[in-house]
C-alpha cells in the first residue's frame, strides 16, 4: 500500500521534500513543555518524532487541507495532546483509528506505542498518501495505511482496539466496524461535549463499559472518552 501512494505521488514528494532532520528547536521545546503535562514518559526520539509529524502536517497543509487548524502551537494543544491524552485507553497490540484524517490520533499513539501495530483507515486518498509519507519519513514499522472504506474494510485478524476521533455517531461506528473488534476489545470514541443521545442509541450486541472526561491542558473545550465493549 505504501509503495504504491509513493509511486502515485512522486512529484509530490519531490517538491515537498522534509529533512528528516527537524531544524526548529523551538518546536521541539514546545512539544516537550506541552507533553511534560501528561502522565508520559518519552524518550528523545519519540518526542523529536511527534515534532516531525507536525512539520509535515504544515507543510502539507499547505498542499492538501489536511487540518482546519494551521497555527502550529494550536496543532500542539488541539492535535497532539489532545491524541495523546487517551493513550491510557488503548489496549492490547492491534489498534485500528477509522477516519483517520491527517493521522489522529493515530500517528502520535503510534509514536507513543511503538511495540503496538497500528492501521490508519481513511478512504480520502489525498490524506493516505501524506499519511503513507509520514510513516516513511519518522520510520514507523508499526503502521499500515488503508484508503479502503470501512464498509468495505476486509482485515485479517480482528482489532483489540478500534479508536475514532472524528467519525460520525456512535451508533454508526458501531453498525459498520463494530464486526473489526475482537470479543474481548474494545472501541474508543473521541467526542466533545458528553454525548447523551449517542449513548442512548448504542446497538444490541454492545455496551457503554466507561466514559470520562478528560481536560485538554491548553484548550477551553471539553473532551469525553467513551470506551465500548462487546457484550
Amino acid at each position: 500500500m505504501i509503495a504504491q501512494l509513493r509511486r502515485q505521488n512522486s512529484c509530490i514528494l519531490r517538491s515537498m521534500a522534509t529533512n528528516p532532520k527537524t531544524s526548529d528547536s523551538a518546536l521541539l521545546d514546545q512539544v516537550q513543555k506541552a507533553t511534560s503535562q501528561l502522565d508520559l514518559t518519552l524518550s528523545d526520539i519519540q518526542f523529536l518524532r511527534l515534532t516531525q509529524y507536525l512539520e509535515l502536517i504544515s507543510k502539507w497543509n499547505k498542499v492538501y487541507n489536511l487540518t482546519a487548524i494551521r497555527d502550529l502551537n494550536a496543532m500542539i494543544t488541539h492535535h497532539l495532546v489532545d491524541s495523546l491524552l487517551v493513550s491510557p485507553y488503548i489496549q492490547g497490540e492491534k489498534i485500528l483509528d477509522v477516519g483517520t484524517g491527517a493521522g489522529l490520533p493515530g500517528i502520535p499513539l503510534a509514536i507513543l506505542y511503538p511495540e503496538k501495530q497500528f492501521l490508519l483507515l481513511d478512504s480520502k486518498q489525498k490524506k493516505t498518501r501524506f499519511l503513507a509519507q509520514v510513516v516513511i519519513e519518522l520510520g514507523l514499522d508499526n503502521v499500515k495505511i488503508s484508503s479502503d472504506r470501512i464498509e468495505h474494510f476486509a482485515p485479517d485478524a480482528l482489532f483489540d482496539t478500534i479508536i475514532s476521533r472524528a467519525f460520525s455517531t456512535i451508533a454508526k461506528l458501531l453498525q459498520v466496524a463494530g464486526k473489526l473488534c475482537a470479543q474481548q476489545g474494545q472501541i474508543v470514541f473521541m467526542k466533545g461535549t458528553y454525548p447523551t443521545e449517542e449513548l442512548t442509541a448504542v446497538p444490541l450486541g454492545f455496551h457503554l463499559d466507561q466514559i470520562t472526561r478528560l481536560d485538554i491542558p491548553g484548550v477551553d473545550a471539553e473532551r469525553h472518552v467513551a470506551v465500548i465493549k462487546p457484550t
